[in-house]
């Protein structure tokens, strides 16, 4: 999904250094923004054109059949923000997971009313974030370079087409080493090998089952998946997840397990998305629900409580605490400037791109009234993720699928509005007429989900074992993969009002840092932040000229390769099955990093301590 950034609540940049001047109307007053969008339009140009709706309904559904088969594998990478449809994922969990059956009807009903549910949401705040020239998506910048690089003239040695296009083929062509022929590039723990009958050592090295310490890898699926792509990133964005991260993963991890054994947590592995028993044995949970998807209460004492993995529960705690700090750090620092743009709604100074746009028709607010009404009528339930999954567990218990749909519909609520909003603001950058915007965007979203849809059922009916990591070999990318710290931060940039650096402190960003976690592991985060380092910290520092030409380009093009050479390694070896065989396609080699270190636990593979 896109990220809203907000500029910190100071001026970022100086007439002398990034070329802003706050009493010129006619830049943007965010440098990534001055660098990447032009500030002209011709409102002559046509939009609805027959070659739009060709290229475009083509492209949306290429694009919705890679994310959707990106979404099975073991690193889900996306090709636009939104990824694929959110409810596909019950559906899943119907077919892959309880081995029942839905209809298609059913499924695709269920994923487009899903997926329009936020647009009436986001047409009341567009005003707020999409207007507003502080209120810049970054994510959205990289897919304005890309189209300014593929159409806009460029005399220049090396353009930005011709930079894209040898990127491009240079990612397609490095993807068949980590893709096919070592796999094992994917994640490199060296750790692991060094310690190759050490528990403990297998579990701090583990990129992909442990705490990761010196994990990297060589793929670009694991780097840009989960988190996108971190050349998109701002770097005071890439710095509170890495300290998020870890205080979370090597500090507050380590010592609930090996310090305090919370819980008896040694007794399960360190790091897993699984449920376990209380002898550590992996859950079965499909042996404690009936045919009519709720709990069978005689299977489950038979089986027993149901246990998280220590890193699993902890990142439920950490969720919540990122819900009471984001509403606290958006009061504190944000607060007069959301009152006062929202007092100011109709009278507000408008930068040079809010300018341009008002040459076009605006939509008319009943657009989103209807849309509104209608689809809550349709889900009538409202939410957010995390808030969702809790309160539907205390209304309606022993019903894991009524949860998940509950849940779905609640958080798609936000989360459309906000990919919806996305599209919005890439639309206010290339100067798109609104209503054209509005159609284009509603029209795809029933094109794409009903390809989420197709896709999904084809993966789920032709992969066998799709999802049961248990069942699969170790190679297989078919996997499946707090309110009082803003106060004390705010507190402090008061008192030193003059450290710029204080209110680029996010507590809502460092306590959400690893919400990914799991699915996402540690070789992701690892090399997710150096790799966002390198390119928004010491080239924009370094090589900005470099850095605004190439920057958004290189990560389209990277995304690109990856996508067109995984699909012609599914379709040429993978539908048949033909994996090499060899020490390099055998996983991270950490066998151990998911055994418990409890004593006299028995699992099977895992020595007993």
């Amino acid at each position: 999904m896109g990220t809203l950034q907000t500029s910190p609540p100071y001026p970022t940049t100086t007439d002398g250094h990034g070329g802003y001047d706050s009493d010129n109307d006619d830049v943007s007053p965010v440098e990534q923004v001055r660098l990447t969008v032009t500030n002209t339009d011709d409102p002559t140009l046509p939009v609805w054109t027959f070659r739009m709706w060709f290229l475009g309904l083509i492209s949306c559904a290429l694009l919705s059949f890679l994310n959707q088969f990106f979404a099975y594998r073991t690193e889900p990478l996306c090709f636009w923000e939104m990824g694929p449809a959110y409810a596909v994922g019950i559906v899943t969990i119907i077919k892959a997971f309880y081995r029942r059956n839905i209809s298609f009807l059913a499924g695709w009903i269920l994923i487009v009313t899903t997926q329009v549910l936020g647009y009436g949401w986001a047409g009341l705040l567009r005003k707020y974030v999409v207007e507003p020239a502080h209120m810049w998506w970054p994510s959205t910048l990289v897919q304005v370079s890309l189209f300014r690089a593929l159409h806009e003239k460029d005399k220049t040695r090396m353009s930005r087409a011709k930079f894209f296009l040898i990127a491009l083929f240079c990612s397609f062509s490095w993807y068949l080493v980590p893709g096919y022929l070592f796999t094992t590039l994917s994640s490199i723990s060296w750790i692991c090998w060094t310690f190759s009958k050490s528990v403990t050592a297998q579990q701090i090295g583990s990129g992909m089952r442990g705490l990761g310490l010196g994990a990297l890898t060589l793929d670009w699926t694991v780097v840009a998946s989960f988190l996108f792509s971190p050349l998109i990133c701002p770097f005071f964005s890439i710095v509170n997840v890495f300290l998020g991260y870890t205080l979370i993963m090597y500090i507050v991890i380590p010592i609930a397990y090996w310090g305090l054994d919370v819980y008896g947590a040694k007794n399960f592995p360190i790091f897993s998305s699984h449920l376990f028993t209380d002898q550590g044995q992996r859950y079965n949970i499909s042996a404690i629900v009936n045919t009519k998807f709720e709990i069978d209460m005689v299977q489950y004492e038979k089986q027993g409580r149901i246990n998280l993995s220590t890193f699993f529960a902890l990142t439920y705690g950490f969720g919540f605490a990122t819900i009471a700090s984001t509403l606290t750090h958006v009061a504190l620092f944000y607060g007069r400037e959301i009152y006062e743009r929202f007092r100011a709604s109709y009278q507000g100074k408008d930068d040079i791109h809010t300018r341009l746009m008002r040459k076009y028709k605006d939509i008319p607010s009943w657009w989103f009234y209807v849309l509104l009404g209608v689809t809550i009528a349709v889900s009538l339930t409202p939410g957010l993720n995390i808030i969702t999954e809790y309160v539907m567990g205390i209304i309606y218990p022993g019903r894991p699928i009524a949860n998940v749909c509950f849940k779905t519909y609640g958080y798609m609520s936000m989360a459309q509005a906000v990919s919806f909003l996305n599209d919005f603001k890439l639309g206010h950058y290339m100067k798109i007429p609104p209503r054209s915007m509005f159609l284009v965007q509603f029209i795809g979203t029933i094109v794409a989900g009903t390809v989420n849809i197709l896709v999904a059922w084809w993966l789920l009916t032709s992969i066998e074992n799709i999802c049961q990591d248990n069942l699969l070999p170790p190679d297989s990318p078919w996997t499946c993969p707090g309110a009082m710290g803003p106060i004390f931060v705010w507190l402090f940039h008061k008192a030193f009002p003059k450290q710029s650096w204080i209110p680029l402190i996010n507590l809502p960003v460092l306590l959400g840092a690893t919400a990914y976690m799991p699915p996402a592991t540690a070789v992701n985060y690892n090399s997710w932040i150096l790799v966002g380092t390198i390119f928004n910290f010491f080239i924009f520092r370094y090589q900005k000229k470099w850095w605004q030409r190439y920057n958004y380009v290189l990560s389209a093009a990277l995304d690109a390769g990856v996508a067109f050479m995984a699909v012609l390694l599914y379709f040429s070896v993978g539908i048949e099955n033909k994996q090499l065989n060899w020490w390099g396609t055998n996983g991270e080699h950490c066998d151990l990093a998911t055994c418990p270190t409890a004593k006299g636990i028995v699992v099977d593979g895992c020595p007993v301590m």
